[in-house]
């Protein structure tokens, strides 16, 4: 189920509120977790329940594991469960681009398996090896079944995260009051649901047609349609996932649940460490507690510390998805992280302009590779923007926007460099008198938009959900 749909805004999500809110109302606790559970389950299997098998599977295997850790304190047993996951996540996301791989590398001809990738299995494996850790470490103590069930399939999170650890989530759930209705987390999270439906609705989803024209095309690219293309990519991939963290952060609120920030401006970054700082910020930081510092971090001098941040990258580049390009990006990032060590090492800086600037241009090269089919593709791209074969057609026309394309995209990177955060914007006191109307006028517009886009295009997903 999208939260952009018309069968979640005005059906399932005041359903979901209504019978949890009474239920804890009526004081049955244990009922209101167990309709939440039923809630995130209905959400996740809309449209198609085939996932929701191998979802419970997990959930259980990982619940059995985090007890007998609790128990016993065996190491062992994490190392199994860390094992665990990583194989299921392996087979179901991976086995097929395996077999591809060898089928390209050599006179192979296997056959595809065609596994099912349930959908966010990459987020909700991440979140229970969290979970394991944090059991083996002492710091998940509440074990219930169900509100276990509930930490992983809540569903703001379940799909695309941020990704959450179970204290910090259960702790939340657990404290007196909290399955009653308050009015300030209500409306915090109206505001935040209605900005980032705002984002993927009115930008990101203007957005991607031209993203697509430009990188779907097969005839000749021009210097100026490399550009817009790669320039549309960034603001839609930016609008689409901030815009999703936002509405999942907005729908916890309104549990009275306050999930972890997953952006902060991350393109007025000054440096590729402060671009990872401030983007996907709770991916960041798994790949830092969990792989990155595992592997030696920055313990044993500056060549293994750059060595292990290209693995790092190299992994997170891999998770993203089943194919080569995303391990480029991966690659790319973390020689350019190595880079940036390095040169803060040599205590050199640059004039703010110049480093935000050069940070911008790093990104956007990088999210070719992730948006590409392909190398030759991104190759391509590349070589167009940097007018390799000549700066080709440079008029406006050409664009599938037109000037209205370069206006926009104009703007948008004004707005990104000056414009106060989502989460910033909604807890300002000067703007709260007005709040409502803006709101109100956000959510009827965003709406006009959905009505629009469903007759033309049909309804768009979130783009990190196949991840």
């Amino acid at each position: 189920m999208l939260y952009n749909s018309y069968t979640f805004i005005f059906w399932f999500l005041p359903a979901a509120l209504v019978i949890y809110f009474l239920l804890g109302h009526w004081r049955l606790t244990r009922l209101a977790t167990i309709s939440l559970v039923g809630s995130s389950l209905v959400f996740y299997g809309w449209g198609s329940w085939r996932g929701i098998l191998i979802l419970l599977a997990s959930i259980f295997f990982n619940y059995t594991l985090g007890h007998l850790i609790k128990r016993t304190g065996r190491r062992w047993l994490l190392v199994v469960g860390i094992v665990g996951n990583l194989s299921a996540l392996g087979y179901f996301k991976y086995f097929d681009f395996f077999l591809r791989s060898l089928n390209e590398m050599g006179s192979w001809n296997l056959p595809l398996w065609r596994v099912l990738l349930p959908v966010g299995i990459s987020f909700f494996t991440f979140t229970q090896i969290a979970f394991l850790v944090d059991t083996y470490k002492g710091l998940a103590n509440d074990l219930n079944l169900w509100r276990y069930i509930l930490f992983v399939t809540f569903f703001p999170h379940l799909i695309a995260g941020p990704i959450v650890h179970h204290k910090s989530i259960m702790s939340q759930f657990a404290r007196p009051g909290a399955q009653l209705l308050h009015d300030q987390n209500f409306n915090a999270g109206i505001i935040l649901f209605v900005m980032g439906l705002a984002k993927k609705v009115l930008i990101a989803d203007t957005c991607g047609p031209w993203a697509d024209a430009a990188f779907n095309t097969a005839g000749p690219l021009g210097c100026l349609g490399a550009w817009a293309g790669a320039l549309s990519y960034t603001m839609q991939l930016y609008f689409d996932f901030s815009g999703y963290s936002d509405m999942a952060i907005g729908l916890a609120l309104l549990f009275n649940v306050r999930m972890p920030e997953n952006f902060d401006a991350p393109y007025r970054a000054a440096s590729i460490v402060q671009f990872w700082q401030k983007w996907h910020m709770t991916l960041s930081r798994f790949l830092r507690d969990y792989l990155y510092i595992p592997l030696g971090g920055n313990r044993k001098g500056p060549a293994r510390r750059y060595i292990n941040l290209i693995i790092t990258m190299l992994l997170g580049g891999l998770w993203h998805g089943a194919n080569w390009t995303y391990v480029i990006w991966g690659g790319y990032h973390g020689t350019l992280l190595a880079a940036n060590h390095k040169w803060q090492s040599l205590n050199r800086p640059l004039p703010m302009w110049l480093a935000r600037a050069l940070t911008f241009l790093a990104v956007v090269i990088g999210w070719v590779f992730f948006r590409a089919a392909d190398f030759s593709s991104a190759w391509r791209h590349l070589s167009a923007m940097a007018a390799v074969g000549g700066l080709g057609d440079m008029r406006a026309a050409t664009l599938p926007g037109g000037w209205n394309q370069i206006i926009i995209l104009l703007l948008l990177l004004g707005f990104v460099n000056t414009f106060p955060t989502s989460r910033q914007w909604s807890q300002r006191q000067m703007w709260r008198p007005a709040q409502a109307w803006v709101t109100a006028g956000l959510f009827f517009v965003c709406l006009l938009c959905l009505r629009a886009n469903f007759l033309t295009r049909g309804q768009s997903a979130f783009i990190y959900w196949q991840f």
